[in-house]
């Protein structure tokens, strides 16, 4: 089984001496950061962080760790992991407070693999990868109680037996009539993932629909990473393998006449010059662009960042925008990015290396639009590890005054110079 833990790692970094198109990695940006909270890897805190972000109108940081909380109980017995609240204090700094810790109990689901989203209501919404009724994962929800307890419901346990998906990879997304919609790793009728909705019914309750069967047939992709939605209602995804050269492809599902939902593969990724194993999903732009990374591949087969753009044709079209190159060609450059990108109010996209840059555990890179259609990569930040964070293999969000937040798996001052630890982390122009 394709393990979750950052499976671009395991793509070998092929060094490849070949001119290339785009602009020249590296260039340095600092900016100041501040860590907000370190995991110890003890006690009732978690630790490895995996997945972005999230804000409410007050400003309080919600996210999840795969690891830690109560001990024991899960298969490593190093703890099921844990959804958690930043709140910023007074005068400075910022609290956090444990709002529930997974367990391993045949109902709970443990292992949360998505970063959650909310609803008008202040609701959360996520997917653990693995527990529940069946050990195949879970869709929950957390519900704010009295006195500031949050209650969780089981939405939806997947199930390996059938024709359900198992093992969900990716953010939901919430429609205008609070359905919710996934993808899952594995599962459907060809074993390979699927797309799914979740429907709250009017009696109380959540019927789970599959939208997409992926299918290992060189033409459809597998292992999807997530969806998003575009104006009309179409989702958006990337997979991690599969299509014409196996290494990954972007797709549409669109709804069709009738019921029902139609699969257009929009691209087929195809190793060097290309990028290849997309391991994070697309964003739009005001235009109707999308955009996304692949973890491998590339002129220096250490990743992409890509461009997608509709043609009068119908078709889509793709650009690498720029090659990660590490410190190949003596740079500080970052390499292999696992998440989705951020793009500010200018056009520029902000995202993250799994590893590379000044000390090889990781930056914070822009992509700005340059002159003749190029872009320019400016690195942030490079991760330095202990006390520092490292390996930031998550997506970015914003703060309304331009300020980056994000998590990294590692690092930390509690950190023991292994996996064990993890940060959050804010950035300041």
């Amino acid at each position: 089984m394709r393990s979750k833990k950052r499976p671009t790692r395991l793509i070998a970094v092929l060094v490849i001496l070949a001119s290339t198109l785009f602009a020249s990695p590296g260039r340095a940006a600092a900016q100041q950061e501040t860590i907000l909270h370190s995991f110890p890897g003890s006690s009732e805190d978690g630790y490895d962080p995996t997945t972005s972000l999230i804000f409410d109108p007050a400003g309080n940081l919600y996210g999840t760790t795969y690891f830690g909380g109560t001990p024991g109980g899960c298969p490593a017995s190093d703890g099921c992991g844990i959804v958690f609240e930043l709140t910023p204090v007074a005068g400075g700094g910022w609290t956090e407070k444990v709002l529930h810790a997974f367990k391993d109990n045949g109902k709970d689901g443990y292992y949360p693999n998505g970063a959650l989203t909310r609803d008008g209501a202040g609701n959360l919404y996520g997917t653990t990868f693995q527990g529940g009724s069946h050990n195949d994962g879970t869709v929950f929800e957390l519900v704010r109680g009295v006195g500031g307890s949050w209650n969780q419901t089981i939405l939806h346990n997947f199930n390996v037996s059938g024709n359900d998906g198992y093992e969900p990879v990716g953010a939901l997304v919430l429609d205008a009539a609070g359905n919710l919609y996934g993808t899952t790793d594995r599962g459907g009728s060809h074993q390979q993932g699927t797309v799914f909705e979740l429907t709250h019914l009017a009696g109380g309750g959540w019927s789970e629909k599959i939208l997409h069967n992926f299918n290992a047939n060189a033409t459809d992709g597998y292992y999807p990473q997530g969806v998003i939605f575009d104006s009309a209602g179409n989702l958006y995804g990337t997979t991690f393998a599969g299509g014409a050269y196996g290494v990954g492809t972007a797709f549409m599902l669109k709804h069709a006449t009738g019921g029902g939902w139609t699969e257009k593969n929009l691209h087929n990724f195809a190793n060097t010059p290309d990028g290849d194993y997309p391991h994070a999903g697309l964003v739009f732009d005001s235009a109707g662009n999308l955009y996304g990374t692949t973890g491998g591949g590339g002129a220096y087969s250490e990743g992409t960042v890509f461009e997608l753009t509709l043609t009068t044709g119908g078709n889509w079209m793709e650009t690498v925008l720029y090659s990660f190159s590490s410190n190949i060609n003596g740079t500080n450059d970052g390499a292999l990015p696992s998440d989705t990108l951020v793009l500010d109010a200018a056009g520029n996209l902000y995202g993250t290396t799994d590893v590379g840059g000044a000390s090889n555990n990781g930056t914070v890179f822009r992509l700005s639009p340059a002159s003749g259609g190029t872009w320019t990569e400016d690195i942030l930040y490079s991760f330095g590890g202990i006390p520092d964070g490292d390996y930031p293999a998550v997506g970015l969000i914003f703060d309304p005054v331009g300020n980056l937040y994000g998590t990294t798996s590692a690092g930390g001052a509690h950190s023991n110079g292994g996996l064990v630890g993890g940060t959050v982390f804010e950035l300041t122009p």
